[in-house]
């Protein structure tokens, strides 16, 4: 009797356990975490959040390591890059999450209540509230190895540090920035002039997704170099480039338009008196920078000046691949992101 009673207790914890502390298996999935309260005070109705598991957590579900979605990207975009030849999935639990607008989480192209022009605008911070809201209520995940992320998922690092900076021991921002600079500032307002003054577009009331081929066509140019262009394109390949743009359809133009702004008015001194000094006193985690000397897409000043207002490593990529520039297999990116995650 004695053992059936301690059998029987022994089960009892367990199913407790598997209650409160929820398994967290391989591969794709999508969750709900309720109504998201937004920055401007709005709410994203029953908010999704997508998200890709390599790994396993640790028993104290300690060792994971996010990876935020790059602009216009999504997990499977990440994928595609082989995270793991920088973060050894036998150590680490790397959970990709798609943000906001990337037509996996929730995005003005997939919300049902709050379709297209009629979703709600949304900032990088509100991308990090979302992960975090994931994280915390329905993975119960209260403490990470690290955060990391390229482009727009470095711009969302470069919040994750300011907004929960207890919650990582590892920051990772690759071709971010801590705010734009007026180089960025001038290319993401003439890209988002492209679109929103493009007929088609209708100012996100379009019923079927157009064609914006100056867009399409700017995108493209800003996202390597002139001098990677004239190794890569000849003269003669201009005409089909031209044709190639003008018949390629975004995934969705109201999800990269809102992603856009987003970006548009990130900064993180925002809460701390405009002042990134303040900003970068109030970050606890150890910090590696990457970013592209070359890089047309996100100019690397404020990221490299951001880096001596803290004990960050800072790595300088000099490629003529500019914004595309950081590779996994690279040592230059690949080594050091190795060596600080195995840091203790």
């Amino acid at each position: 009797m004695k053992r059936i009673f301690i059998a029987l207790l022994l089960l009892s914890a367990k199913i407790s356990f598997s209650q409160t502390v929820p398994s967290i298996s391989i591969g794709a999935h999508i969750t709900t975490i309720g109504d998201l309260k937004l920055e401007s005070g709005a709410e994203i109705n029953s908010c999704q959040i997508g998200y890709r598991i390599h790994g396993r957590l640790n028993a104290s579900r300690s060792n994971a390591v996010i990876f935020c979605t790059w602009y216009t990207g999504d997990g499977s975009g990440v994928e595609s890059t082989q995270p793991w030849l920088a973060v050894d999935t036998t150590k680490y639990c790397l959970i990709i999450i798609d943000a906001l607008g990337d037509g996996v989480s929730s995005s003005p192209s997939n919300s049902m209540q709050q379709h297209g022009a009629d979703f709600p605008k949304f900032t990088i911070k509100d991308m990090v509230n979302s992960q975090h809201q994931l994280l915390v209520n329905k993975l119960q995940i209260n403490h990470v190895k690290a955060v990391m992320g390229i482009s727009m998922g470095g711009i969302q690092t470069f919040q994750w540090a300011v907004s929960y900076p207890d919650f990582m021991d590892v920051l990772i921002p690759i071709v971010g920035s801590p705010q734009l600079t007026s180089f960025d500032l001038m290319v993401d307002n003439t890209f988002r002039e492209a679109i929103d003054d493009d007929a088609a577009y209708a100012h996100g009331r379009y019923k079927t997704n157009p064609t914006i081929p100056y867009a399409t066509m700017m995108l493209d140019v800003f996202l390597t170099t002139p001098i990677d262009r004239v190794k890569t394109v000849s003269r003669a390949d201009i005409p089909k480039w031209v044709a190639h743009n003008k018949s390629q359809k975004d995934q969705d133009w109201n999800n990269t338009f809102y992603q856009l702004n987003a970006i548009i008015n990130h900064d993180i001194s925002k809460d701390f008196n405009h002042s990134l000094k303040d900003a970068a006193d109030h970050i606890k985690a150890k910090m590696l920078i990457i970013s592209s000397l070359q890089d047309h897409m996100v100019n690397p000043t404020a990221a490299i000046e951001f880096s001596k207002l803290l004990p960050a490593k800072l790595v300088v990529l000099d490629s003529d691949k500019g914004h595309q520039a950081p590779n996994f297999s690279d040592p230059l990116v690949k080594d050091p992101i190795v060596q600080i995650l195995a840091e203790k």
